[in-house]
């Protein structure tokens, strides 16, 4: 098949990967490069990866840019694929090729549509997780699936693991359904009304968490879903720290109090459990672990 792909994130790499070995892809459309460190672009995954396998990259700012749309729709003869894009992709580009976008999403739609998937599940103490193979339509995440996989969240389970294990997921599934296109061996299923859940775009905001208004069982799930950014922000002995480490315990008192130590961690009552903090980032920067930084604080308190 004769695909132009549209992806940016580390989720899609695999999903390129895998139409390249299968299938013709005459282009690759991917976000513009970021501002990294000390000024110097930093690349996107996809776009890495595409130079490397000797393919046409566009990074164009808006995709539904004229011109742009003009030139995809000159390629894409069979199919759009978009895997982790990151911009609407206008409806005329959906409508051009002979089976229209074919989208990788990281969740079992309709639950979790939006940017956030991974992040969502597991905040939400999902069980399971998966990825969907739609086909797009003008909707948020709203399209008819062709094919859903799914993987138990495991205990412990971060964004970056999940997020890891779902994308090699989605490729093997993305090119079981090219495949079945091609043939014509294939329809799409209309998402249920019921059962919908979104999990927007996650801002800088996200971050906080307030010992008095989450559980310890809640507070992980944040520590765990919230990886690698926005991250988790609570505060500890007067100050405010990323929380990067611990887990869910039983405690008792008032929330916020530190309940005990435990060798060099520190359990931290919640509103309804506690929360073992075995690693945490101040203000300053350096990782160290929850009894270190108390005992810097017990410092700076009587100097």
């Amino acid at each position: 098949m004769k695909i132009v792909f549209c992806g940016t994130a580390d989720f899609a790499v695999p999903s390129l990967r895998a139409c390249v070995e299968h299938h013709d892809v005459v282009a690759v459309v991917t976000q513009p490069d970021r501002p990294g460190h000390r000024g110097r672009a930093a690349p996107r995954p996809v776009a890495e990866e595409a130079r490397a396998l000797r393919l046409d990259v566009w990074q164009p700012s808006r995709i539904r840019d004229p011109e742009t749309e003009k030139r995809i729709l000159a390629l894409a003869d069979d199919a759009l694929v978009v895997a982790a894009y990151g911009q609407i992709v206008p409806e005329a580009l959906l409508n051009g090729p002979r089976h229209g976008g074919v989208n990788v999403h990281a969740s079992l739609l309709p639950r979790w549509r939006g940017a956030a998937p991974v992040a969502g599940a597991i905040l939400a103490g999902d069980a399971e997780a998966g990825v969907s193979i739609m086909r797009m339509d003008a909707g948020l995440d709203t399209g008819p699936v062709y094919l859903q996989r799914h993987i138990p969240v495991t205990a412990g389970a971060t964004t970056p693991d999940l997020t890891v294990a779902l994308a090699a997921l989605g490729a093997d599934a993305l090119i079981d359904v090219l495949r079945a296109l091609r043939g014509d061996e294939i329809e799409a299923t209309p998402q249920p009304e019921s059962g919908v859940t979104y999990a927007p775009r996650l801002t800088r905001s996200d971050a906080r968490v307030e010992w008095a208004r989450h559980t310890g069982v809640e507070i992980d799930r944040h520590v765990r879903a919230m990886q690698p950014w926005p991250g988790t922000v609570a505060s500890l002995a007067g100050g405010d720290v990323q929380l990067l480490a611990g887990g869910p315990v039983e405690a008792a008192g008032e929330p916020g109090a530190v309940a005990r130590t435990d060798g060099e961690s520190v359990v931290v009552v919640a509103r309804e459990g506690g929360y073992r903090i075995d690693s945490v980032r101040p203000s300053s920067g350096r990782t160290m672990t929850g009894a270190a930084y108390l005992r810097g604080r017990r410092v700076s308190g009587s100097s």
